[in-house]
């Protein structure tokens, strides 16, 4: 089975190809760092406009825009429009993904940004039911999609733009970077939502305090601006535009060419981002309303698990770059799939020690999992098709994970009264994950002449 991300001492081995990069060099140039620190910083700031999203519509979005539901209805219908914006992601994928591919990376970087970023903000400044009535919830689901859709093209982006600019022997190091924005983010998202809700008191803090989070996205926006207008093209796709090598209709020949990729792609990320806002999201309404946990406490402990899921991608990618992308990721969904019954065991006990193990453990797990994946997309797909593949894939994944996680745990719970039952569920979606890996030949859309065009673009700039 072909595996071009097997270990960066045999890329060069006859019959093998070269790993997609800037060259051979281990020495990243001043693109390729720049490139991984814009990676790295817009999609922190990405992932602080989600997750601050998701974590508001757990303890604030109920009362404020759905206040004439129960309180679970109303955490329910509150999670509900977070899942609007996971539904809307594939189409930004397929439109960002589509100019991504014909135009370049770097321009689409800035508007996603733009998109996902400004409608956050937008967020901050909307007024409530009890002002405007039923037009609240309507504002809120339309800036939801409208940074869904930013946040469909994000992604993919960032991704390319750190691993097409990274030196070969670096690449899943490289391209780590972007998955470690995603725990980045909500460490960022959770400490000042949980300073905002200690430091003031519950009714003002219901009544005006959320909103200020939303409204220093504003401040991120603009870091991430001056960082990403100073990067250049990525090297792969400024000699296939030199060369006329693109794609006319990029989606068209991503779904005639590679199908198989893009599903079993699609399958081999599911696990993570659905056993990941089971963490992040779904278990903070569970811990309150079911083990009657404070809020602030489920906020610390969804910090912890991100923690946890810096040191496993961070981890498994450096152990990637020998190892290999496939053993790594295994490594990571058995791990994912062991720890589901003993988390909740622990979890449910109540006991705060307890439950900051479980946490910091199953961050650690999906972080394992994480860290190769974003290389592992990257090189499904050859250059032309790269940006669209890779962002469906995973915007793909992340309806699924994004609908099933809350929909699947919700309706386990309702039925059985058990947590128990939902980490078999964990286990399933891992094995449904391990399995596809299994059948998937990574690093097919590598061409061994990538190498050679970045190093010498590299070294001409």
């Amino acid at each position: 089975m072909s595996d071009a991300v097997e270990g960066a001492g045999r890329a060069g081995a006859p019959g093998r190809r070269r790993p997609l990069g800037s060259g051979e060099s281990a020495r990243p140039s001043p693109q390729a760092r720049r490139a991984a620190a814009a990676s790295l910083i817009g999609t922190a700031i990405e992932y602080y406009d989600f997750f601050l999203y998701g974590l508001a519509a757990s303890v604030v979005f109920g009362p404020q825009y759905f206040p004439s539901f129960s309180p679970v209805a109303g955490t329910l219908a509150a999670l509900g429009t977070f899942l609007a914006g996971f539904l809307v992601r594939p189409i930004g994928a397929l439109v960002f993904g589509h100019f991504g591919d014909r135009i370049g990376r770097k321009r689409l970087l800035v508007i996603s940004l733009l998109t996902a970023g400004g409608a956050t903000f937008v967020i901050g400044l909307l007024p409530t039911y009890a002002t405007i009535g039923v037009a609240a919830p309507i504002l809120l689901v339309a800036c939801r999609v409208v940074q869904g859709f930013g946040f469909g093209g994000e992604w993919g982006g960032a991704v390319l733009m750190a691993v097409e600019n990274a030196p070969s022997r670096r690449r899943i190091v490289y391209g780590s970077l972007p998955q470690m924005g995603n725990p980045a983010g909500l460490i960022l998202a959770t400490a000042i939502l949980l300073a905002f809700t200690t430091l003031l008191p519950a009714d003002q803090f219901q009544a005006w305090g959320w909103r200020i989070p939303f409204l220093l996205s504003a401040a991120l926006i603009v870091t991430g601006l001056i960082i990403r207008v100073r990067l250049r093209e990525s090297p792969a796709f400024t000699h296939a535009r030199e060369t006329r090598a693109l794609a006319r209709f990029p989606l068209g020949e991503l779904l005639r060419a590679h199908p198989r990729e893009l599903v079993l792609g699609t399958l081999v990320v599911t696990a993570s981002p659905s056993v990941g806002l089971l963490l992040y999201v779904y278990l903070i309404p569970y811990g309150q309303q079911v083990l009657h946990l404070p809020v602030t406490t489920m906020l610390i402990l969804a910090g912890i698990s991100g923690i946890g899921l810096i040191l496993g991608i961070r981890m498994s990618a450096v152990a990637a770059e020998h190892l290999g992308v496939r053993r790594l990721s295994v490594c990571g969904l058995l791990a994912m799939a062991a720890w589901a019954i003993p988390f909740f065991l622990l979890f449910d006990t109540g006991s705060l020690p307890a439950a900051v193990i479980a946490f910091a453990l199953f961050g650690l797990a999906v972080g394992v999992a994480n860290g190769p994946q974003a290389t592992l997309l990257a090189e499904l797909y050859p250059i032309q098709v790269r940006y669209s593949g890779a962002s469906l894939a995973l915007q793909l994944a992340g309806v699924l994970g994004g609908v099933i996680a809350p929909v699947a745990s919700t309706a386990l719970l309702a039925a059985t009264g058990n947590g128990l039952y939902i980490g078999i569920w964990v286990i399933a979606i891992s094995l449904i994950s391990l399995v596809s890996l299994v059948y998937l030949h990574t690093g097919a859309g590598v061409d061994a002449s990538e190498s050679e065009q970045g190093a010498a673009l590299t070294g001409a700039a």
